[in-house]
């Protein structure tokens, strides 16, 4: 009789004698070392990764199970990432200064990552696969491992029959042994697999074999992981890393094939492994010219999915890339197009352009979740290609009844990066979203709130859009203590479009969440409490929302200020139109270059002029450093000096005429309050006459009715990043700055580029000329 027919008979007697064991499976825990990085609650781990690709879809499937197989959605995503190529960098172009995502480079456990609320919402759905590429071509299967292969071939009485093999034989096990019990194992149902991994024998199993691992064959451990991939070990367990040093010791040793396949297993079982992918990359570079198309898409797509990518490589993988783009599949083209968006890879500008005119190409046969890939990557690089976006006009409205909120956020997201602004692909997103908001994260709020602010969609447009994106944010506060970024992006999206939460601007601006944002070690949220700080001062100036402490916004204003003298202030655009204004009104104490609002962020030229639109000098205004400690909702409106207040201050008759003007008789004052000791001499003070003069500056809601004297004029050198792609339409910042720096008392002039930029080539007449025009036609249209 053969050892493993003895071994069968030994277990099937045992099994009958004890019918009730497998109760006890429940109870068991796992006691040795090698089960010290399990997490204790496996049912909230299953799933490793943070995102679902099936949210790009709503249509509902039944999900097989892939422990960890779930691919994540980009973890670090700039509202506005650095200019690659084409849109040149524009210094007055006003984004989001911190990155949406506070973590980046990295993989997140499922229960780190969201909240329960975040996981609650989240239904499993399986249309859109990001691994569906590796289903487009039969080499697949040689380097990547097949999710949808898994067969349910083995019941919990012979998994029990199988670990009683594993007590019998013991330290006596071979690779060969434990590879085949490791595969039979993790033929169990899907619900079995708990029960299973809790057993002792389990866990010896593991022990035995991680003491062999130097007597595998490069087969066998790739036989072992993929037990531990369907067996669903969670991406901390520590038998993981043991595998994880035998393999990188072996990789020399591997064909290329195992070693793609070993990456693929890694990154099912949700595990970062720098140190492998290091030695899959040195093996390539020495190997390029046998990569075939197949080879290189699998590597693309493990490079996006590890976040990393040798400078070495790029150049090789594009050369490669574009003599294979032909014979690239739809789904295969997504994949690309993800992969180079998650590792940040910048194609030149030929090559990007040409892998996007490949995905017109083929766009009707693309899922919903490529197209989005297509997007995230022309986000990434700013590559205008009209005839992808124009396509989107007809695909969007199209396709956006079936999309979920991710595929839909990416698409709007896309829009808002490059500035396009399409009425057909925004207001479709806009009527979908309301019949799928529940299932939207604070992130993904926030997101679609800041591009929908930012390309102009005013609230008339779409009724129920801002309400229902604003009720995410308000629904998912507990997400904020982790992600203060979101609101602040949520908040940001809303000012743009000329709405404000006093709720969440409160809780924004709230000493405690003050404090949790500026703390951030990754994130740089002070310049966006400041702009909302300077927001509620100028669109609410009555209302209770908690404001910046003083030093706070000092602090952030010099950091602006800073930036601006050795950047803005520089461009030439700028200082030419500073030079010929100062010609055009008399000398330099007639111009002001400065930032007017800090907490715009931009610097403008300041112009005052009197009733006869004669200049007036504004050199003496206060210094830059001093603009943080303005409390500008109160110094830009106060007490017109009439001659009756004068008047009353200098305790004198009202002049007719100032030839008789004379000296007011000063006498010594007592003060009778802390905040009268400034004065030493002068007037009697009253509490009518104090109250007058310190009021809060209060905005007049007809300002027409009181015509200042001396009209203030901010002069703007504006850029096309400040205006939606090819149109005079003002992106969401640079809006929210014209109304506050009219709110503010200012009448803007601008500059727009289109104008001002062709004549920096022309004569100083033409300036000077061109200048006296905006000057004073402004002025004339205004009286």
């Amino acid at each position: 009789m053969s050892a493993t027919g003895l071994f069968h008979r030994l277990t099937k007697h045992c099994l009958y004698t004890h019918g009730q064991r497998v109760s006890i499976f429940r109870a068991q825990h796992l006691s040795s070392n090698v089960e010290n990085g399990e997490q204790k609650r496996e049912e909230e781990t299953e799933s490793t990764l943070v995102s679902k690709p099936s949210a790009y879809y709503q249509t509902p499937m039944t999900r097989s199970f892939t422990a960890g197989c779930l691919e994540t959605e980009e973890l670090s995503c700039s509202l506005t990432s650095n200019t690659t190529f084409h849109q040149q960098r524009n210094p007055y172009r006003i984004s989001s200064s911190r990155r949406l995502s506070s973590t980046q480079n990295t993989i997140l456990d499922y229960s780190k990552a969201e909240s329960s609320q975040e996981r609650d919402t989240k239904k499993p759905r399986v249309n859109g696969d990001p691994r569906a590429f590796q289903r487009c071509r039969p080499e697949y299967r040689n380097m990547a491992h097949d999710v949808s292969n898994r067969s349910s071939t083995l019941d919990l009485n012979e998994a029990w029959l199988v670990l009683e093999k594993v007590t019998v034989l013991k330290s006596n096990i071979g690779p060969s042994d434990a590879t085949s019990f490791l595969c039979e194992l993790s033929q169990i149902p899907h619900e079995q697999i708990a029960v299973v991994r809790r057993d002792t024998r389990f866990n010896a199993l593991l022990r035995y074999s991680a003491e062999i691992l130097q007597n595998f064959t490069p087969a066998q451990l790739l036989d072992a992981l993929r037990s531990f991939v369907k067996l669903g070990l969670p991406q901390s367990h520590s038998i993981l890393g043991l595998y994880e040093t035998e393999l990188c010791r072996r990789a020399s040793e591997m064909e290329f094939h195992q070693l793609l396949l070993a990456a693929d297993l890694w990154r099912c079982l949700g595990r970062i492994v720098p140190r492998y992918l290091e030695r899959l990359f040195d093996n390539v570079s020495r190997n390029f010219n046998q990569l075939g198309l197949p080879e290189l898409v699998q590597l693309l797509y493990i490079i996006g999915e590890g976040r990393r990518c040798p400078n070495t490589l790029v150049q090789p993988i594009e050369s490669l890339l574009m003599r294979h783009l032909n014979q690239l599949k739809p789904e295969e083209l997504g994949a690309i197009c993800l992969a180079l968006f998650k590792s940040q890879v910048a194609l030149s500008e030929r090559a990007t352009r040409r892998l996007v005119d490949r995905t017109l190409a083929v766009v009707n046969d693309m899922s919903d979740f490529g197209i989005a890939n297509v997007m995230k990557l022309m986000r990434f690089s700013y590559l205008d290609h009209l005839p992808w976006l124009e396509a989107m006009g007809s695909e969007v409205p199209r396709r956006a009844p079936g999309m979920e909120v991710q595929g839909l956020m990416h698409v709007i997201l896309a829009c808002s990066a490059l500035h396009y602004r399409d009425d057909r692909i925004l207001l479709a997103v806009a009527e979908k979203l309301p019949n799928v908001v529940s299932r939207c994260r604070s992130k993904d709020a926030a997101k679609m709130l800041w591009a929908f602010g930012t390309l102009g969609v005013l609230p008339n447009q779409c009724p129920k859009l801002y309400p229902c994106l604003t009720a995410v944010l308000r629904e998912r506060q507990l997400e904020f203590q982790r992600f203060p970024e979101h609101l602040l992006t949520g908040l940001l999206g809303l000012a743009f479009a000329g709405l404000f939460p006093q709720d969440l601007l409160s809780l924004a601006l709230s000493s405690e969440f003050v404090d949790r944002a500026c703390n951030s070690k990754e994130l740089e949220l002070k310049k966006d409490l400041f702009t909302l700080d300077g927001t509620v001062g100028l669109e609410l100036p009555e209302s209770t929302i908690p404001r910046l402490s003083h030093a706070l916004r000092e602090e952030v204003t010099k950091q602006l200020w800073d930036f601006a003298q050795s950047d803005i202030c520089k461009k030439p655009e700028m200082l030419e139109a500073e030079a010929v204004l100062q010609k055009l009104l008399g000398g330099e104490m007639f111009v002001r270059k400065h930032m007017i609002l800090p907490h715009l962020r931009s610097v403008d030229l300041e112009v005052h002029l009197d009733e006869n639109d004669k200049p007036v000098p504004v050199s003496s205004a206060p210094s830059q450093e001093n603009l943080a400690s303005q409390n500008w909702e109160q110094t830009l409106s106060g007490v017109a000096i009439t001659d009756d207040l004068l008047a009353q201050l200098t305790n004198s008759q009202k002049m007719l005429s100032n030839k008789f003007l004379q000296k007011p008789a000063g006498h010594r004052v007592e003060p009778v309050h802390v905040r009268e000791s400034i004065f030493s001499v002068g007037v009697d003070l009253t509490d009518n006459l104090l109250r007058t003069l310190t009021k809060s500056g209060k905005r007049s809601s007809h300002p027409d009715d009181s015509k200042p004297s001396i009209q203030r004029l901010a002069v703007q050198v504006t850029n096309r990043n400040q205006y939606c792609y090819r149109t005079e339409h003002l992106l969401g910042f640079h809006g929210l700055k014209r109304r506050q720096l009219a709110l503010a008392g200012y009448r803007v002039v601008e500059l727009p580029h289109w104008e001002w930029f062709p004549l920096l080539r022309r004569s100083h007449a033409e300036k000077l000329a061109y200048l006296h025009c905006k000057i004073f036609s402004c002025t004339d249209s205004k009286k």
